[in-house]
């Protein structure tokens, strides 16, 4: 391959990773723009599990054969199997630079290796019908970080020293694509997360409430919501300080979480000051209800605070037709006001107290005089 051909396609390389939204696609991006330059017919890329001792597989492309998917679930290597590998990441390159990529194949072992020894990687090129590959070492922030590696089929010329210091560059290409990726998704993770408690934050909410009330109006899939209201945070922090109300949002926090275990797929959120959220995609009503009934109990269970007012609010029940995220999250926010002003010890389920349900009332009120009302209701009732 010439300079310009070389040079366009470590281009197009970076290009790919830049392109790319989230780590699957970045990865997949890397080893197919490597596979792609150095005219192999496959690749893949895999990072080093420090703790583990192993090399995992990331992604797979090309002519993948039995056992190679192209995002495996767990396919690693341990890496004491592969001698320059274990050399690589436990001792200094030579020179102090970046490592360089290697070529073998499947005729026999690489010059340097001892008679008779059959590397893990010429077994797998022979048992997979390939002639060669190369692989390339990537650093990442001055560390290991895994391997780039790509393979020729039998029949094809084999790669060749020149080849190995192309992949030696790609190598470094893709490092820097995947810092930026990471970069990104570090970034994704913030802007969707809440940095107290680590759960999901209001805007994640807003983001899967929507995408969830689509499917429901799609197919009917059932959409349920539980908004919660943390009692007696303001008492703790006027008595004992914002540290220790800090702790009672984390606890009540991993709380939430476990309830939420009770529902796959649950996202569970804080909203923001006391106010929490489960959105469930899915799980019927009942189900929905039961895990509330169980953060009830939990919650109430907390040395600090004073349990939480509950409200549920699923398509399910009978709430109207449900054909925007803000309708469902005002029933459920309607169901927790109801709740809280009544001290309920359980959850208060919108639509199940018949016709004139007075939380959807309250939800549906138009005007703002006529909410007000039924706030002012509630708060005369107690349980």
């Amino acid at each position: 391959m010439g300079e310009d051909k070389r040079l366009t396609a470590v281009v197009a390389l970076a290009q790919g990773m830049a392109a790319a939204h989230g780590s699957r696609e970045a990865w997949r991006a890397a080893a197919g723009g490597a596979c792609r330059a150095l005219g192999g017919s496959f690749a893949a890329l895999s990072v080093w599990e420090r703790e583990l001792g192993r090399l995992r597989v990331l992604v797979n492309v090309g002519e993948r054969t039995a056992g190679e998917d192209e995002f495996p679930d767990d396919e690693s290597y341990p890496v004491h199997q592969f001698p320059e590998i274990t050399e690589f990441l436990h001792e200094r390159w030579a020179g102090g630079g970046e490592p360089n990529a290697w070529v073998e194949t499947a005729e026999g072992p690489a010059a340097g290796r001892r008679p008779g020894y059959v590397h893990q990687r010429v077994a797998a090129l022979r048992r997979r019908g390939r002639g060669s590959c190369v692989v390339a070492p990537i650093v990442l922030n001055g560390r290991a970080w895994g391997e780039l590696y790509v393979a020729r089929n039998l029949g094809v010329p084999v790669f060749e020293r020149a080849d190995a210091d192309f992949a030696t560059v790609l190598a470094a290409v893709v490092a820097a694509g995947i810092a930026q990726a990471e970069r990104l998704e570090e970034a994704r993770r913030l802007a969707y997360t809440d940095a107290l408690t680590g759960l999901a934050n209001r805007r994640a909410v807003d983001v899967r409430l929507d995408e969830a009330v689509e499917r429901h109006r799609v197919d009917g899939t059932v959409v349920s919501l539980v908004v919660c209201d943390l009692n007696g945070l303001k008492r703790v922090n006027d008595t004992r300080g914002h540290a220790v109300g800090d702790r009672l949002l984390e606890r009540f926090g991993s709380v939430l979480s476990l309830c939420g275990a009770m529902l796959p797929g649950a996202l569970a959120a804080r909203l923001g000051g006391d106010e929490f959220c489960l959105l469930a995609v899915g799980p019927s009503a009942d189900e929905v209800v039961k895990a509330a009934d169980e953060l009830c109990r939990r919650a109430a269970e907390l040395e600090l605070g004073e349990g939480v007012a509950c409200g549920v609010a699923s398509t399910e029940d009978p709430i109207g037709p449900v054909r925007s995220a803000r309708r469902l999250f005002r029933l459920a926010d309607a169901a927790q006001y109801k709740a809280k002003a009544e001290r309920a010890s359980r959850p208060v389920i919108a639509g199940r107290e018949g016709p004139d349900d007075p939380v959807v009332r309250l939800a549906d009120a138009a005007p703002a005089e006529e909410g007000a009302v039924e706030r002012r209701r509630f708060r005369g009732r107690r349980v």
